[in-house]
């Protein structure tokens, strides 16, 4: 899970110079001893965790002793430590614990619950059969919950947030699954999306999941070529559309785009048109309003395990975006551990996280109505009409738990905002930061000018498991720039190169055991050789996520930035041969090579590089029809914050451009220790690029 408030929703941050891979680095300790934050130690007795904890020493062999109470941070640590082994090293016991805590409803009992360790091909739970939807909408069954709101909404055009209650939410899930039943969709059939942050996508997931088929989304803000490179992969038979949403002040009018999309994928059995902006639907099109009227009672199909819950999509660095499977199950047990021993969610709260539906955040947003919070969607931006707008929506929802990314934190703080001083932010228990790490005056402005006493969970995981890795405890003290502690469950170590685990010292972040929501494999990968490469090649057997990570002394964890050439920008990630393929359609441009990358202040600097065509010349102009092409066939996050026409670039000698060693040569790392000079067909091409990373850091 690794955004500049701006129309291109761009920009990222990293806490400390991105180190040299292969090299031992070692991380300076906190200066600052002390904790800028530890809870009180009655609310932290009163947590989900400590109950957890308690409950699963008497059932299932957990370390015997309460997490809290306490004011000594080494006991506070040293206790979560002993649970996060147990839950590590006895996985079985955990899981089971989890699926017993949370009273997980399976139809058929699972015949044992983890069938074989080894990654890929651990099988959770085999045997077992439920139905995600079901458990999202169970508080709608308790009639104290019926009533209250299940989805609060806002946009940029609304004052006051409008509601949809639990019953609602129920009556309008059951009447779209019936609907898509109508229309053919089976169990396994894939549904798709290209829709904004609303409540209607949250009613077309859990009508899907309902059916058993398999959920997809993009946000409309990805052009058709971005959309189409993952819809056509996965052949949706049905695709739900706005005509167009909201977002700077702006219309933005999606009728062409969803028109292409029609065209292009011609397993669409339905399209159903949602009128965001008031358009008509267009012709053969099915109207929202048409398919969610029905009072019916919800019918959920039970699906074993495994069964696909929804596709989500890699950046596509080296081709099309890798189609991340990932199960009903392994999502539901991840997401009632991560939401309330995480992030300590109940019916009580409220549950804001600027996303978009293009990233995973967004269905982990969803993942609060698993244990009975009201989540909070908004469709907009962030930073209009001002940088402050988050916050502002944040104060007038009464959000209790709100998340956001790292770069908008460094953007409010940059703006010079004060939303405690400026806003009615009581409500506000806890932040939430990921899609990058949070640099440590990010952490120190979030006790100045939002709260003292606020809880800062930052996160960091990934799409590829759609939840955390490293994340907020609500027993252990906050320390300056740095995440609280490994969730529970998950096995995270850093390793050096040799694959030896390490403390204290940059290496890659590695998980050396599974997880239920680690992908179940590709789409259309029939032999898992895709999925094994992504993860598995580096250290065969255990999952590297291609992070640099310190994990600390006293149990704290520290990210650094990705250790490969994926840009991350908001959060979202995306592949260069995107950009590749559109700036090089350009008559002008011979070649291009982009970089992503993190720097010390919080920034993410995204430069283009190009080789002109002979003749041709880089000025204002080709950087406008660059921008706009960008911009226009893949999305404002693709836009580059320069372009820079270089003489040449340099490859491999099997001719595949070289990107990891120009992102290290821009972060200032002296030539020969970026890459093998035997390896690269033209030398001083790299030349350039040290020279670059040494003038930006004079």
């Amino acid at each position: 899970m690794v955004c500049t408030v701006s129309a291109s929703r761009t920009g990222s941050a990293t806490s400390t110079p991105v180190p040299t891979p292969g090299r031992e680095t070692t991380v300076s300790t906190p200066t600052q001893d002390q904790p800028l934050w530890r809870p009180d130690p009655a609310r932290a007795a009163g947590t989900q965790l400590v109950a957890f904890q308690t409950w699963a020493a008497e059932h299932h062999g957990a370390p015997a002793g309460p997490l809290a109470p306490t004011t000594d941070d080494a006991q506070a640590a040293a206790r979560y430590a002993a649970l996060h082994t147990w839950s590590t090293e006895d996985l079985e016991r955990f899981w089971t614990a989890v699926t017993q805590w949370f009273d997980v409803r399976f139809s058929t009992a699972p015949d044992t619950v983890l069938a074989g360790r080894s990654m890929p091909g651990a099988r959770w739970f085999p045997g077992a059969r439920l139905n995600y939807a079901e458990h999202a909408l169970r508080y709608a069954d308790d009639p104290a919950h019926a009533d209250r709101p299940a989805i609060l909404h806002l946009d940029e055009t609304t004052e006051q947030p409008t509601e949809l209650s639990w019953a609602e939410l129920r009556r309008q899930v059951a009447s779209l699954a019936e609907a898509l039943r109508a229309q053919g969709v089976r169990p396994g059939d894939r549904v798709g999306a290209y829709l904004p942050n609303i409540p209607q996508a949250v009613v077309a997931l859990l009508a899907t999941a309902a059916v058993g088929a398999v959920w997809t989304s993009c946000a409309p803000d990805f052009g058709a070529r971005s959309v189409l490179d993952r819809l056509q992969q996965i052949e949706p038979v049905v695709l739900f559309t706005v005509d167009g949403y909201h977002y700077g002040g702006k219309d933005h009018d999606r009728t062409e785009v969803v028109a292409e999309l029609r065209r292009e994928l011609p397993t669409l059995r339905a399209v159903v048109h949602v009128p965001l902006l008031g358009a008509p639907a267009p012709e053969g099109a099915l109207h929202w309003d048409g398919l969610v009227g029905a009072d019916t009672a919800p019918v959920f199909e039970q699906v074993p395990f495994d069964h696909p819950l929804w596709v989500l999509y890699s950046s596509g660095t080296t081709g099309l975006p890798k189609a991340i499977v990932q199960s009903q199950g392994g999502i539901l047990v991840e997401h009632l551990k991560q939401a309330a021993l995480h992030l300590d969610l109940t019916p009580e709260d409220r549950f804001l996280w600027y996303t978009s539906t293009g990233w995973m955040m967004w269905n982990f947003l969803v993942a609060g109505l698993l244990v009975g919070s009201t989540i909070v969607t908004y469709d907009g931006s962030p930073g209009h009409p001002d940088t402050g707008a988050l916050w502002s929506v944040a104060a007038r929802t009464r959000a209790t738990v709100l998340g956001t990314s790292a770069a908008y934190v460094i953007a409010s703080r940059k703006a010079g905002l004060h939303p405690g001083r400026d806003l009615d932010l009581g409500a506000v228990r806890c932040v939430g930061t990921t899609g990058s790490p949070l640099p440590p005056d990010g952490f120190q402005w979030i006790y100045d000018e939002v709260k003292q006493d606020v809880w800062l969970a930052s996160v960091s995981g990934g799409t590829d498991i759609c939840s955390c890795f490293v994340g907020g405890v609500p027993t252990l003290p906050v320390y300056l720039g740095e995440i609280q502690a490994p969730c529970l469950g998950a096995a995270v170590e850093s390793w050096d190169v040799q694959g030896h685990p390490h403390t204290d010292q940059v290496g890659e972040l590695v998980v050396t055991k599974p997880l239920p929501s680690m992908p179940t494999g590709f789409w259309n990968d029939l032999d898992g050789r895709r999925y094994q490469d992504s993860y598995f090649d580096m250290y065969p057997g255990v999952w590297r996520h291609g992070d640099w990570i310190t994990t600390t002394s006293r149990g704290t964890v520290v990210i650094h930035g990705r250790s490969d050439s994926t840009l991350n920008r908001q959060g979202v990630r995306m592949g260069s041969s995107d950009i590749y393929e559109v700036v090089e359609r350009l008559p002008e441009i011979a070649e291009s090579l982009v970089i992503g990358l993190e720097e010390a202040d919080g920034g993410y600097w995204m430069p283009l590089f190009v080789v002109l065509a002979p003749g041709a010349e880089l000025d204002d102009a080709l950087r406008t029809r660059i921008r706009t092409s960008l911009r226009e066939q893949l999305s404002p996050r693709h836009v580059p914050d320069e372009v820079i026409a270089v003489k040449g670039l340099p490859h491999t000698l099997t001719g595949k451009r070289i990107e990891v060693p120009v992102k290290r040569l821009l972060s200032g790392t002296p030539l020969d220790q970026a890459v093998n000079p035997g390896s690269v067909d033209n030398l001083d091409h790299l030349r350039f690029f040290e020279t670059l990373g040494r003038e930006r850091r004079a």
